[in-house]
């Protein structure tokens, strides 16, 4: 049964658990809601108590291959009996080449390319950017706001998601400028996504790179085609076709990042295939090797020619990681792209005709399984509906669902790429119960 929930939420095993970690982990790290997991399998996840969930998160869309699946932990288990570390930055071993190759026929960029093997995205992406002022010799850097980029200083200086991510830790790496991102469900005029898209841009063109930063010393702009952590916005197709025409004026690179919207989950293998654009560089990694650790930048090889000693990591290509990876791809080209699609729009839609019965929705939007809900206080003001966001996430918590949020209101639906049509209906029944009870509540 999925879900099955056993005991009140946490547990008894699982509090005397959360107990022990306030008292010797981090408090930095974001617990949204206390799942203390024992162990999972697809998209069902148990805790220590024997509460069964509905997985529609995947470890912050990690496991796109589901948890633990067979191929994968068969990958992983070969692999660690032959040999777990030789440091591909010092010495050779297949699996490393064995996945660049991979990642080369499936790069979104026509061409020879070639990679740089880390440990996550936020590594990804400080190579992406160290290659970027190498490969142009330019100091500066174009984000976006909403964006999220990795917490590490150089990746933190592009985040412009919330101020908790950067209160406290500046000053940041100097050069880094940000425009506005295309979000259309919030466009104060009421444009088109077309119209949307070119107001936006209009700005980056025509104020940004006339009185604010060079043209000529700008070497990329950092871009996420559906931002993630910033509430699951779709950037129209038009939008990143005219930034890309913006850039090659200019002679500035497009760093692509793919972190959560790559790998199959948006039913295409990387988000900026609906576009048509091809980007310079492309950051991947959480769904690129189901849940073991794995950060990519993939460049055109043209860019990628910084010598011997320029940029390494001990631990990053790791062979079990290559391993995983590569059953991933395997997987990802037989079934689970073209499953993402399908349940995707199965999902998309169904979460849509909520729409209808709740006043809190107050946006639908999303591409495969990645699909974010904003909810709203007021329809026509769009007031965000943060409180009433956390309520639901919890609420979808206590009946089995387990979901994330994304931005300031919206919800991320974001599971294993192995979810059914079932599985998907079943999500939708139990996000609509907590946002029924939710909005029972006495308003505020």
């Amino acid at each position: 049964m999925v879900p099955d929930i056993k005991t009140p939420l946490p547990g008894p095993k699982a509090q005397a658990l959360i107990d022990r970690d306030a008292k010797v982990v981090s408090p930095s790290y974001t617990r949204g809601y206390p799942l203390v997991i024992d162990r999972a399998s697809g998209v069902a996840v148990e805790d220590v108590d024997g509460n069964v969930f509905l997985d529609c998160a995947a470890g912050i869309a990690v496991n796109s291959t589901g948890h633990s699946h067979p191929d994968v932990v068969k990958a992983i288990t070969d692999q660690a009996q032959r040999f777990l570390h030789m440091s591909g930055t010092d010495f050779y071993y297949e699996p490393q080449v064995r996945l660049a190759e991979e990642i080369a026929a499936v790069a979104p960029m026509q061409g020879r390319v070639k990679s740089f093997f880390g440990n996550s995205g936020t590594e990804a992406i400080e190579a992406s950017l160290k290659l970027a002022r190498y490969a142009t010799g330019r100091p500066n850097f174009i984000a976006f706001l909403g964006g999220f980029h990795g917490r590490t200083m150089g990746a933190l200086a592009l985040t412009a998601s919330k101020t908790v991510q950067r209160r406290g830790f500046g000053p940041f790496m100097p050069g880094v400028f940000h425009a506005p991102y295309a979000d259309c469900y919030r466009c104060p005029l009421g444009f088109t996504p077309e119209t949307c898209a070119a107001e936006c841009l209009d700005y980056l063109e025509h104020e940004l790179l006339v009185h604010i930063v060079a043209p000529d010393e700008v070497a990329a702009v950092v871009v996420e085609p559906i931002q993630g952590e910033g509430g699951y916005l779709v950037a129209p197709d038009q939008f990143l076709q005219r930034l890309r025409e913006i850039t090659k004026t200019h002679g500035i690179l497009v760093v692509d990042d793919e972190v959560q919207s790559g790998m199959g989950r948006t039913g295409k293998m990387f988000a900026i295939e609906f576009s048509g654009v091809q980007p310079d560089i492309v950051a991947i990694a959480k769904g690129i090797a189901s849940g073991m650790p794995m950060g990519i930048s993939t460049a055109r090889a043209e860019l990628m020619t910084w010598p011997p000693g320029t940029h390494a990591s001990t631990f990053g290509g790791n062979p079990v990681s290559c391993a995983a990876a590569l059953a991933t791809i395997t997987l990802l080209r037989e079934h689970l792209i073209e499953n993402a699609a399908d349940v995707g729009a199965h999902l998309l839609a169904a979460l849509k005709g909520l729409r209808g019965k709740h006043r809190l929705i107050g946006d639908v939007r999303g591409r495969g399984l990645m699909v974010g809900v904003e909810l709203v206080r007021d329809r026509q003001t769009k007031e965000r509906a943060s409180e009433e966001r956390n309520a639901v996430v919890t609420g979808a918590f206590n009946r089995g669902l387990l979901i994330l949020g994304a931005g300031k209101n919206s919800i991320r639906f974001s599971p294993p790429l192995v979810l059914t049509r079932a599985e998907a209906d079943t999500a939708v029944r139990i996000f609509d119960e907590a946002l029924t009870d939710v909005e029972k509540a006495p308003p505020r």
